[in-house]
């Protein structure tokens, strides 16, 4: 079994996300999840309009031609070019484009941008490491620059079951793939509360006029919204 945790050109991961890209859809395709992802994809266009986004851990492109639709620039990012030959096949905005990047080195990923947006990324990163990477995030965006997470919540029979939580309080699930492969993949559950701390943690800017949505008619996913100081 392959143990997959969010580090910097980790092995484990690339191999994990490469050879699951063409199932990775499926996620979206469970039957009680479709209220809610109509909901989240009408919500994303009006908090992107007219800026300029850096999309990290794109994946296959879902979330992407929604939160670019009002873009003025969209820079969709992901790691594997599995994946990003799927979120090509898209139909997408004329502002999109993709680049080939590690969304945990925002240093070497080139431009300037006003917005960031993230889908089931935060879910994966280290609970030790979310401070530092915030504030890394934050520092390639600067003042008034708008930041938008969205990520899953734990709903007993239709999220992978918690295998074991870590000395650290991350939890990771057991994962298997059709060509049968078994992976341990870190997945954390944050509430509310725990955004905000560790966004009161994270150095440099800091986040304000924080939005967060976890609705009772939303119930597999939140949402998160705030603008930096």
């Amino acid at each position: 079994m392959n143990t997959v945790s969010a580090t910097a050109a980790d092995p484990a991961l690339a191999a994990y996300y490469g050879r699951r890209a063409t199932e990775y859809d499926g996620i979206y395709l469970k039957p009680e999840r479709q209220a809610d992802l109509r909901w989240l994809e009408a919500a994303l266009p009006p908090l992107f309009a007219g800026r300029r986004v850096l999309e990290l851990a794109c994946g296959t492109g879902w979330w992407t031609p929604h939160g670019a639709r009002d873009a003025l620039d969209w820079l969709a990012t992901d790691l594997q070019p599995e994946t990003l030959a799927i979120a090509r096949t898209r139909s997408l905005p004329a502002c999109v484009r993709f680049a080939q990047a590690d969304a945990l080195a925002l240093q070497a990923v080139p431009g300037a941008f006003d917005a960031a947006f993230a889908g089931h990324w935060w879910s994966h990163l280290p609970l030790q490491q979310l401070p530092a990477w915030l504030g890394a995030l934050h520092t390639r965006l600067g003042p008034g620059a708008r930041v938008v997470f969205l990520d899953n919540r734990n709903v007993p029979g239709s999220s992978t079951a918690i295998a074991r939580r870590d000395a650290a309080g991350n939890t990771w699930q057991q994962r298997h793939l059709s060509d049968g492969s078994a992976h341990e993949v870190l997945k954390n559950f944050p509430d509310e509360a725990d955004i905000r701390r560790a966004l009161a943690a994270s150095p440099g800017p800091q986040a304000r006029a924080l939005h967060w949505q976890a609705l009772p008619h939303i119930q597999h996913y939140w949402l998160l919204s705030y603008e930096l100081a």
